[in-house]
């Protein structure tokens, strides 16, 4: 990890370095996922069928495509209890936490009879993506249903890449059974995302995908963007820990490690005030390391992607901490509610030292599916409302319209929309 002494000139650099790990630079691959999407957007089951022989290994058709009710069962029995109750303790806690971000439709009535408000209607189809293999997360899974379920959608279907045997993973099927999913298909890549933006014979047309995955998903969500809505283009983990003089060192370093050891585009970053304290960490840092079984992941993480970042006073140190717009972020100080107020960008905060990440990933409630590569700025972690279409309602009596009806053609014509203006103009003409 590279220590630093912040300045206007090396936060630039870093902010720089940190945006050359977005999917979005990923060009070289782009050509390739278009390639795949068209095929399945013209050919439907054929090319879905095809790509899964070339990339999985396994030999999809109609009739092995869906995960069947006896495979769930197999499934429960392959899973240890202990875990599966873990899952649904999780569960539960999720569900609880996106309850409360339900809204409902309202309607204001005027005594002049107009009438406003906006409807809340949960979209038809949500199609989920849970990656497969050694990348098989239970918990994304939870995240990504759950919300769609307290939502209200009608039909929800997961996607998840299969075995050369055809198998899946169990933790996949346990978690997405407890989390009330309705159709698992055995697919995954840019192939599956294809699949559910235009429908084919086998695989139903979604109005929404969610979900996390590798270059290729990433990068066909943004090809089928505008076809179906998408939660985001997600790009690799990150983690920022604020901290100053009292936080422990050993809490700080295993932190940050934890995200560090996801994929070598992965960032990990303390910011702080104390330079000492960077001191400590790094030693801390260095013999977690040496212990840690994914430590070659975690050293190329760090090496590219790590910074030791240390910063006059807390005020300079929440200004870093906004301009990188984190993932993740931990707050380790003497008052960390109180700094809390001065962050404006984040994907989710933790405060205080028995809040770390994890605990997020896989069990508080919030959800776990939050923007990345500084797009915290303007998107938030998915939600309800990620599930949720809102219409607007209007309603005028001709005495509510009356009172306003000569502004509405002059506002109309002003723009040059004179049968705009006619639409309003005739129905008081005498």
């Amino acid at each position: 990890m590279k220590k630093i002494i912040i300045n206007a000139d090396n936060k630039k650099d870093i902010l720089n370095t940190l945006l050359k790990r977005s999917t979005l630079n990923y060009g070289k691959y782009e050509e390739k996922v278009q390639k795949i999407v068209e095929d399945v957007k013209n050919n439907g089951d054929s090319a879905l069928f095809s790509y899964t022989k070339e990339f999985d290994g396994f030999s999809l058709n109609k009739d092995n495509i869906l995960v069947t009710k006896d495979e769930i069962k197999e499934a429960y029995k392959k899973v240890s209890p202990e875990l599966v109750e873990i899952l649904k303790e999780a569960a539960e806690n999720i569900r609880a936490f996106h309850e409360r971000q339900v809204r409902n439709t309202w309607i204001d009535t005027k005594p002049d009879g107009s009438i406003l408000g906006q409807r809340m209607i949960p979209i038809e189809i949500a199609g989920t993506y849970a990656p497969g293999g050694k990348a098989a997360y239970p918990s994304s899974v939870l995240m990504n249903v759950i919300p769609a379920t307290v939502a209200g959608v009608k039909k929800i279907i997961l996607a998840t890449p299969p075995a050369k045997d055809g198998s899946i993973s169990p933790n996949t099927i346990v978690a997405a059974d407890i989390a009330g999913v309705d159709e698992i298909y055995k697919m995954g890549g840019a192939q599956a995302i294809a699949a559910m933006a235009f429908g084919t014979d086998s695989v139903p047309k979604v109005d929404k995908i969610t979900g996390p995955g590798n270059i290729f998903v990433a990068l066909a969500k943004k090809n089928v963007y505008g076809n179906v809505g998408i939660d985001s283009i997600a790009g690799p983990s990150e983690i920022v820990v604020l901290c100053d003089e009292t936080a422990n060192p050993k809490y700080v370093a295993a932190d940050l490690l934890s995200q560090a050891e996801h994929d070598e585009l992965a960032s990990a970053i303390l910011v702080t005030t104390d330079e000492a304290m960077a001191d400590k960490v790094k030693a801390e840092i260095d013999e977690f390391t040496k212990v840690l079984s994914r430590k070659d992941i975690i050293k190329a993480s760090l090496d590219n992607f790590g910074f030791l970042i240390v910063t006059k006073d807390i005020e300079e140190a929440v200004s870093v901490v906004n301009d990188i717009a984190s993932e993740h972020l931990e707050i380790l100080t003497k008052n960390p509610f109180e700094v809390m107020t001065k962050v404006k960008n984040a994907g989710a905060i933790f405060l205080g030292e028995y809040s770390s990440e994890p605990l997020g990933d896989y069990f508080a409630g919030p959800n776990h599916i939050l923007p990345t590569n500084g797009t915290s700025r303007f998107f938030s972690p998915l939600s309800v409302d990620d599930f949720v279409k809102k219409t607007s309602i209007i309603s005028f009596s001709k005495e509510a319209l009356s009172k306003v009806h000569e502004k509405i053609e002059t506002f109309a014509e002003s723009e040059g929309l004179t049968a705009h203006a006619n639409s309003i103009k005739v129905r008081f003409d005498k």
